[in-house]
């Protein structure tokens, strides 16, 4: 992926070399977001989403940064510049205003307005303070143990963080958290297969327009969020950590369905084809 040199996100916290502290909650909300086509397309909940906020009161602590993570935390910031500016495209286009996201860095342990999260949770998407959390050290991880290595694995982890970020100011990921008391655990399990599906569209919709209007994608880039897909799916770490599979503990979707919907997104950039909740799903 071409990123040297381009524009780096502000949105950035880095709080490596922190431990966390005590946080609190203040009132927030997205407002009256106009609901439009986009909604529809992805199975969004029409009206008004409320959000409340935590932030984190980050204290000194010896936790060593690495300093070979630097370029690494840049190339982070130029992926999330790239999602800024697709996405508030396509929201401006739909009648909607886009509020970025922050992601922030930590070494080891977090506190988010989602609570306690150490770093081997991965990167994960807090709803309520709008933020997606990542230890850099997954990255090596993502390489070494998954054996997905490359820029665009990385750029990919961060647009389907980013996706999450989209389902939740269209109400999607809202509809989806509200179902956990009201259906069974393995109903709520394929609805959260149905989430992450749609975020890996939607990182695919994402590198369409990387493509087409940025001009950033290289070869082999493809290829690598393909194969980032494919190590982190369901079966795939059941049967690495337990031997066998459980389809109905599936949470995230399988490598072969997680695959597909980053290529729908990747080969289409038509946000119509992104409604993973209207098909059955044995079709996913």
């Amino acid at each position: 992926m071409k990123w040297t040199g381009r524009r780096q996100s502000e949105n950035v916290e880095d709080r490596r070399g922190m431990r966390p502290g005590r946080g609190m909650v203040v009132g927030g909300g997205l407002g009256g977001l106009i609901i439009t086509l986009l909604v529809v397309f992805l199975g969004g909940d029409p009206g008004t989403l409320e959000n409340v906020t935590q932030t984190s009161q980050p204290v000194e602590a010896p936790v060593p940064v690495n300093p070979q993570e630097e370029e690494l935390k840049q190339f982070v910031s130029v992926v999330l510049a790239d999602t800024e500016d697709i996405w508030s495209l396509i929201f401006t286009q739909n009648g909607l205003t886009y509020q970025k996201p922050t992601i922030v860095l930590f070494t080891g342990q977090v506190e988010s307005a989602c609570g306690f999260a150490s770093s081997a949770s991965g990167p994960f998407y807090c709803p309520p303070d709008q933020k997606v959390y990542m230890d850099l050290a997954f990255f090596e991880e993502l390489r070494s143990r998954f054996g997905a290595p490359g820029d665009f694995a990385v750029a990919y982890v961060i647009a389907h963080e980013v996706g999450h970020h989209v389902q939740n100011l269209i109400g999607t990921a809202d509809r989806v958290h509200q179902a956990r008391n009201t259906v069974s655990e393995e109903e709520y399990n394929r609805l959260s297969v149905r989430l992450e599906l749609q975020a890996d569209f939607l990182a695919g919709v994402w590198a369409f327009h990387a493509r087409e209007a940025l001009g950033v994608i290289e070869a082999g880039d493809f290829e690598e969020a393909l194969t980032a897909a494919t190590a982190i799916g369901d079966d795939r770490l059941q049967k690495q950590s337990q031997g066998h599979v459980v389809p109905d503990a599936f949470t995230h979707g399988t490598s072969a369905q997680r695959a597909r919907w980053f290529r729908r997104g990747f080969e289409s950039g038509d946000l119509k084809q992104g409604d993973t909740f209207s098909l059955d799903y044995e079709s996913l």
